[in-house]
């Protein structure tokens, strides 16, 4: 028996992938954490929301694509595909893992964490 993806989790891809930055941040309690490889925590909405469009603004292509979810309680572990192209063009995929926990009654996230290979990823959003 499977756990359904919580619609949180659900929406939070979706408006990743829709570059809806509002969307995004709406999704995350006041006070919540953002936590990126490579990056300086980000405290609260704004911040989070702001993160992404910073992050992403070397990938003009990009698609986050959950392969596998895993539940337990309130905390959601989520294997990702990414795939894209940088700036000129070159294509870029690497897979990541998001750990999300929740609220309580799951409707909020409180902390996310990102996982992947920066320095591959670095390589893939400079080639030519």
């Amino acid at each position: 028996m499977s756990t359904p993806t919580p619609a949180v989790v659900e929406r939070y891809f979706a408006a990743v992938n829709a570059e809806d930055w509002t969307a995004v941040g709406n999704l995350f309690t006041p006070d919540a954490e953002l936590a990126a490889v490579g990056a300086p925590p980000r405290h609260g909405r704004e911040a989070i929301a702001a993160h992404f469009p910073w992050t992403l603004a070397a990938l003009p292509v990009h698609h986050d694509e959950p392969t596998r979810v895993v539940v337990a309680g309130t905390v959601v572990l989520v294997e990702i595909r990414f795939t894209g192209r940088n700036r000129a063009g070159a294509e870029v995929a690497f897979d990541a893992v998001d750990v999300f926990d929740l609220t309580g009654d799951g409707t909020t996230i409180e902390r996310l964490t990102s996982w992947y290979d920066t320095a591959a990823v670095g390589r893939m959003v400079r080639a030519s």
